[in-house]
Parts: structure tokens; C-alpha cells; sequence
């Protein structure tokens, strides 16, 4: 359709012309070179593909219709928009997760992605079983449609991206909402979209973590939801915040985001407002028309009722002067373009120019110069990987860079492909044993990490005695005051099927504050072989029925709790499973969601005015681990994600630091319901049968809604007919408990507060300061007297 609206001011009937041709099922339109650029994405009739659609006669019609490429991809994860480049020589497509990769003329990726996962992988019991990576891609294409680039990759599903004034691409990305509960779930979040980007989608339980050196991390996490369109402000006659701002739209939450973005480094960063919302408010697309200035988004999908609807500005504080942008972060940025401009050729002056900054402090200009590397011939820059020591950091990308060029992933390997090479693998795992574990911080240690999980998935297992360097080197330090740590030494430390592995993992288990911490051991220990006493085998199959069966999470989550407890019980004998047998066939204990897995006991029912006081002025000499460890008793992580862990039906808590003061802070968590975010509000809902639901609607189909009435449990929903209900209101109570603090004691009260307010900072003033030699390889009191 032809869409043209009435003036803004004055009176007018919009108009409403159909196209008449034979195309539809369109995911993605643009404008550009008078012709409109369609990438349908099959549903029943056509074919998916990028099709253009001109006027053959000049008649101000289109009535011709040419299929430039085919796609192979349909449904909500198939191919969707299509944008015009900045500089209007080439278009953009962006594909979701059920895309076939599309076989291009170039690649700004190295071609030797893979999924990486050194542990077996458990891919999602339900949704896209076998899915491989690349996942969801961004192509760069020619605008006669022929020629093909593939810019980035290791995205879900994002419906739309959109360029920014600095020329930098930018998407929302989804989330998969079925995991949600487990350690693997990653929220809804914005991604700078680079040249040879990777952003760590794999299918199942395989999803990179955040701070992997492999991948990139998000602007901003948003939170669960369903992206679809997204567009900048530009041309709106907006105040100058919010024509610079980025917005956002979510299909199954009603939310319509503005995103304010900040330069940092040679990325950005980003903060959320919530610019419009509607209960409910299935939004699909948005634009802004520079002919009018006004801002239009769409609603609809699913056979819910569709709409276009019109926003404008009404005051006067419209000229305004827009401020330069620091001199640093744009050098940053221009460093980083120069980097990728090495991407996808090799060049004479490539390793040269790049090798200096793979020690960069920023972790954008580090990844762009080690994807310049590895385009070129490995023999140039071989043995200088494998001797450098100038700089940790840059040591780890090139030993990164030269296992990817050297090996390929199992799950990629094809059969007439060459063998791993034993003394390459070596040659590596020796110069990571040179890197001084003691000299690094904890980021650095996560990459080190990282990148012995690589090169041991891509060459495999060393000869014995380069099992024992590592476990001797690896072995020590953990378990560790960081979870993140903790989590990924293991993984490294049960490949190689390490003797204290068990003893030490059950005992991580045991007292890990989240159920997303535990079910991380409980995934390592099911495939781990060696080590077991017939104690630890009994602890290990108890945490099933005594604590996993009371934990929720999305579809996906009962099947993957069942595949790590079938996958555990594989590897037992039979006299093992003979032993075992009561505990393997022990029934769970039901629980409500907010009593489940918690045996503390009513200490205390806190009130404001007692808090304040206590809080203000005993925030010195904390115990952060404590703190962690009452987020998960007081229930907080069972909906909140705070430092890349815990729940996602709630506010992300991770920067409530700077948005909340102590008594703000403290309102908020005793008295839930004084102040409800717009943003994760409930609805009351009176249907004409008498029956009440207090709840947040989380998807729509046709004339049915699902409502969650439980925000400790994902999958607690409640089905609605639209023509049963009688009335709709924002409901006055919070969906959060007012009880959460009353099970803590004034310590664990105060190390909570400390945790929430540091930003999950173990660094920061309030903590007791440890001893140099043993911060990062010790467990803190609290977690010693556990």
C-alpha cells in the first residue's frame, strides 16, 4: 500500500492506495532510486527474496515487479529489512536465525566461525534443534541486488536495523524468552552492528557469554521482548534529544523505546526511556516522515488488529544546538574504521598496521584489528603470535586469531578437511602457559579462559603431559570469588577430566546463591567422568528433586533440566544406578515459586523508617559475596538480571546505582507498589464471568492474550479471550513481593544494599579491602563459613 496522511494541521482524509502488483508477505520496504525494494519473506504465495517493484511508464504506479535474488528463509526468523547505506551506494538486509547463510561474492567475517562450545552442547529440546551457526546475519548487497557481503554475523533474530548520523549500524536484537531462567538466557539488547562482527548467538545452551573475547557485547540490554521495527529521529520535529535519539519497538510488551545514545570509546552506550505505550500495543514498524516532521508506527501482526498511528510534538524548544562530540571517541571510532578497512582482503600493510592494537584497551578497535589479522596469510604472522609478551591482551587475540585460521570447529569441520596440527596445539597451549595468571584482572582472565576453550574444542586433547600443565596451572584458582571465573575454569577443567574437579564443583554447587549459577556446575558435572565418591554422586543427583525441580524458567527450561539430569545419569554404572536408584526416583517437594528452594526462616518485618537509617550510615567494611548471596536468598535474582545474571521479567538492576538514591532504593523493595515503572506495570482484568487476573500481557494471537500472573515463574500464564473481558486497567499492585527483606538479618541487610548500590563492584570502597596476594584466588568470609 501507498499510504499518504492528512496534514497535521488542517483538515484531510488519508489516503490508502493498494499496489497492484503480484507481491506481498513483505518484511521489509524501502524507498530508494524510484523503486520500492521489497524483501518478502514467504508465508504462502511468494517466494522469499529481495524483489524490486518500479514504474515502467511514468505513471506514478508501480506496475513491474523483478526478483533480484532469492532467499532461502520464511517465517518470524527469516529474512526482514532492507536500508539504503549512508552513502546511498549499497542496501543493508538484515536476516533472522532461519536463514540460510546466503552465499555471497565477499565476507568481512573470516570464514572459520564455528559454534565453540567446548563442553557437549545441549541445542533447545523444542525450537530449531541442529541450528549452526552463523545464526542471523547482516549483508551488505549492491543495489542492482547481485552482489553479496556478509558485514556481520551471531545474531538471533533482529527485524530491523538502522544507521545513526556517525554512519554506524545499529539493531535490536530478540532474545529467545524460552530460556529465560537459565544461565544461558540473554535479554533483548542493542548492538552496534561492526565489520566483521560477531555477537555470540548459538543455538540451545550454546550462546557465548557477554565478556567473551570472541564476541562483541551489547549497547544497552533491554530486557524480554519481541523486537520488531527501529528507526533514528532524525527529520522529526521532535526536541533535539529525541530526534537523535534511536527507537525502538516491542511487538508483545506494547513498548515503544527511546534510546538516547552516548559515545564511548569507539562504540557507544545507551539510555532507555519509554516513549509511548499501550495495553496492548503490538507495534510492527515505524518511520519518521521528513515531509512533515511527524514520527508514524504501525501495529498488527499475528491477526491482531492492525493500525497506523501518528506522533507529534507540541511546544517551541525546538532550536537547539547540538554539542560536539568529544575529540577522543571520535578517534576511537576513526581507529577502528581504518582497522576494518583491512577487513575481507589481505594487504601488505595489514598485520603491521593492526598488531599494535590488539592490546587496545577498547574491546571494538582489539576485535577490528584481530579480524584484520586474520585475513591475512597466517605464515606472515605466525611465529609472532606464538612469541608475543609485549602485552597480555594482545598475546590472547593473536593466539585467538591463529587457532581460528589453523583449525577448524568440529561441528563445522568438513570431511575432506585437514587434520588439526598436535604441535601448532602445542606450540599455543605453551605460549598460554607463559601468561602469568597473578599479573592479570579478572577480564583478562576471562579471555585466557576463553581462548583455552577454543584452541582445546578446535585441536582437541593434548598428550598427557599437556593436561597436567594446564591443570596445574588452572587448578588453583578457583573456586574463585568470581562466578564468571568460576564457571569457565570448570568447563576447561572437565574436558580435561581434572581428579578435584568433582569434589570442587559439588562444593560450588552446594552454595552458588542463583539457580542460574547452579544448573552452570550442574551442566559441567554431567559429562564429568573421573573424580566421583559415592558421597558426591549423591549430592550432585539431590540438588534434582530438592532444588531444580522447584526452579522456573521459559518452555525450553523443563527440557533442558531433564537433559542434563538424563546425560549425568548416562554416565553411571549400573551398580552406581542401583545405589542411586531412591534419589533418582525421589519426587519433588511442590513449592510455591516464592517459598521454593528456600528454607529461611521470618527474621524480621523491616520497615522504611527502620531501613533508611541503617543503610545510610553502615555501608562500610560489607562482604560482597554475602551481598550476592542474599540478592539470590531474598528471591531478587528470581526476577531481576543484576551483572549478566538471574531472572528477565523484571528491571534489569544492574545500573540501579545511579538511577536510585538509598531511600529511593529502599522504597522501591519494601513497598513495591507505591511506584510502578511504566515499564513493567501490570493490567487488572475483570472478565464478564466475574473472574479477576492481575498480570502482565506477554503475547498476543488473533484475538487471544497470554497473561503472566507470576513473576517468579516464566511460564506461570493464564489464556484470555479478548471477547470475555469486561474491563482493562493498569493494575495498582506490583507484581513484585513487599516481603523480600524480611528473611535477612541487619549484616545480610546491609550486604545486599552494598552489592545492589556498588553495581556489583567487588572493587568498590564499601567492601572490605582483601589481601592483594589472595583476592582473586580466595573465597570470602562469607562464602568460607557457608
Amino acid at each position: 500500500y501507498r499510504v499518504t496522511p492528512p496534514p497535521i494541521v488542517g483538515k484531510g482524509e488519508i489516503e490508502v492506495e493498494p499496489i497492484d502488483v503480484a507481491i506481498g508477505e513483505a518484511h521489509g520496504l524501502l524507498w530508494a532510486f524510484d523503486g520500492l525494494y521489497v524483501v518478502v519473506n514467504r508465508g504462502k504465495t511468494y517466494q522469499s527474496g529481495l524483489y524490486r517493484a518500479t514504474d515502467s511508464n511514468g505513471d506514478d504506479t508501480l506496475d513491474k515487479v523483478e526478483l533480484l535474488r532469492k532467499i532461502e528463509g520464511a517465517g518470524e526468523h527469516g529474512p526482514h529489512a532492507v536500508v539504503l547505506a549512508p552513502d546511498k551506494k549499497s542496501l543493508y538486509i538484515v536476516a533472522g536465525n532461519a536463514t540460510r547463510p546466503i552465499e555471497t561474492a565477499g565476507s568481512l567475517v573470516p570464514r572459520f566461525w564455528g559454534e565453540d562450545n567446548l563442553l557437549p552442547r545441549m541445542t533447545d529440546p523444542m525450537f530449531m534443534k541442529g541450528e549452526k551457526a552463523p545464526g542471523g546475519c547482516v549483508y551488505r548487497v549492491s543495489l542492482d541486488g547481485k552482489r553479496w557481503e556478509l558485514v556481520s554475523m551471531g545474531f538471533r533474530n533482529p527485524f530491523d536495523i538502522a544507521f545513526n548520523r556517525d554512519g554506524e549500524l545499529f539493531t535490536h536484537d530478540s532474545d529467545m524468552e524460552w530460556d529465560i531462567g537459565a544461565p544461558w538466557y540473554r535479554p533483548t539488547r542493542v548492538l552496534n552492528v561492526v565489520s566483521g562482527g560477531e555477537y555470540g548467538y548459538r543455538n540451545g545452551a550454546g550462546k557465548w557469554p557477554a565478556y567473551s573475547i570472541d564476541s562483541l557485547p551489547p549497547v544497552v540490554n533491554v530486557g524480554p521482548g519481541s523486537p520488531t521495527g527501529a528507526t533514528f529521529g532524525y527529520g522529526a520535529k521532535f526536541p533535539l534529544k529525541y530526534q537523535d535519539a534511536m527507537y525502538l519497538c516491542d511487538w508483545s510488551h506494547g513498548k515503544l523505546f527511546a534510546l538516547h545514545l552516548k559515545p564511548q570509546g569507539s562504540t557507544y552506550t545507551g539510555e532507555l526511556e519509554e516513549f509511548a505505550a499501550g495495553t496492548p500495543l503490538p507495534l510492527t514498524d515505524i518511520v519518521v516522515n521528513p515531509t512533515d516532521g511527524a514520527m508514524y508506527f504501525a501495529v498488527g501482526g499475528r491477526n491482531t488488529q492492525s493500525g497506523l498511528y501518528r506522533v507529534t510534538y507540541v511546544g517551541k524548544d525546538l532550536q537547539q544546538t547540538r554539542p560536539r562530540e568529544a575529540a577522543d571517541t571520535v578517534e576511537a571510532r576513526e581507529v577502528r574504521h581504518r582497522l576494518e578497512a583491512f577487513h575481507g582482503r589481505k594487504d601488505p600493510k595489514a598485520v603491521a598496521t593492526a598488531w599494535p592494537f590488539l592490546g587496545n584497551p577498547d574491546r571494538f578497535i582489539r576485535t577490528a584489528a584481530r579480524v584484520a589479522v586474520e585475513f591475512q596469510d597466517p605464515a606472515e604472522w605466525r611465529d609472532r603470535a606464538l612469541a608475543e609478551s609485549s602485552n597480555p591482551e594482545a598475546a590472547l587475540q593473536a593466539l585467538l586469531a591463529l587457532t581460528h585460521v589453523s583449525a577448524q570447529d568440529p561441528a563445522h569441520r568438513q570431511n575432506n578437511a585437514s587434520p588439526p596440527d598436535p604441535k601448532l596445539r602445542d606450540q599455543i597451549l605453551e605460549a598460554l602457559g607463559r601468561i602469568d595468571w597473578k599479573t592479570l584482572d579478572d577480564s583478562r582472565r576471562l579471555d585466557l579462559l576463553r581462548v583455552y576453550q577454543v584452541v582445546l574444542n578446535r585441536f582437541g586433547r593434548p598428550e598427557e603431559s599437556g593436561v597436567a600443565k594446564i591443570i596445574q596451572k588452572l587448578d588453583p584458582v578457583y573456586p574463585n570469588v568470581n562466578r564468571d571465573i568460576n564457571v569457565e575454569v570448570i568447563q576447561v577443567l572437565v574436558f580435561l577430566q581434572a581428579d578435584t574437579a568433582a569434589r570442587k564443583i559439588v562444593a560450588l554447587l552446594e552454595r552458588a546463591p542463583t539457580q542460574q549459577e547452579q544448573i552452570e556446575y550442574a551442566r559441567a558435572l554431567r559429562v564429568l567422568k573421573t573424580g566421583w565418591t559415592p558421597e558426591l554422586r549423591r549430592a550432585y543427583f539431590s540438588w534434582f528433586p530438592t532444588k531444580a525441580e522447584g526452579y522456573h524458567g521459559g518452555n525450553s527450561f523443563r527440557g533442558f533440566m531433564g537433559n542434563i539430569k538424563n546425560d549425568a545419569i548416562a554416565n553411571l554404572s549400573d551398580t552406581e544406578k542401583t545405589a542411586l536408584k531412591p534419589i533418582l526416583e525421589m519426587k519433588p517437594v511442590e513449592t510455591s515459586s516464592l517459598a521454593a528452594n528456600s528454607s529461611r526462616k521470618n527474621v524480621k518485618n523491616w520497615t522504611l523508617n527502620e531501613l533508611v537509617p541503617l543503610v545510610e550510615t553502615g555501608l562500610k567494611n560489607r562482604d560482597y559475596a554475602r551481598g550476592r548471596q542474599m540478592f539470590g536468598a531474598a528471591k531478587c535474582f528470581s526476577c531481576h538480571r543484576f551483572n549478566e545474571e538471574g531472572g528477565g521479567l523484571g528491571p534489569d538492576l544492574s545500573t540501579v546505582a545511579g538511577r536510585f538514591g538509598v531511600k529511593d532504593l529502599l522504597e522501591s523493595i519494601v513497598l513495591p507498589s507505591k511506584t510502578i515503572s511504566d515499564q513493567y506495570e501490570s493490567v487488572t482484568i475483570s472478565t464478564v464471568d466475574g473472574k479477576v487476573i492481575n498480570g502482565r500481557i506477554m503475547n498476543l494471537n488473533g484475538d487471544n492474550m497470554q497473561v503472566n500472573t507470576d513473576m517468579l515463574d516464566p511460564n506461570k500464564m493464564i489464556a484470555i479471550r479478548r471477547d470475555t473481558i469486561d474491563e482493562m486497567k493498569t493494575s495498582t499492585i506490583s507484581m513484585m513481593p513487599a516481603e523480600l527483606l524480611n528473611t535477612l538479618d541487619r549484616d545480610e541487610v546491609l550486604d545486599l544494599m552494598a552489592y545492589l548500590l556498588s553495581s556489583g563492584n567487588r572493587d568498590n570502597p564499601m567492601f572490605r579491602r582483601e589481601n592483594p596476594s589472595t583476592r582473586n584466588d580466595s573465597r570470602s568470609r562469607a562464602e568460607k563459613s557457608d
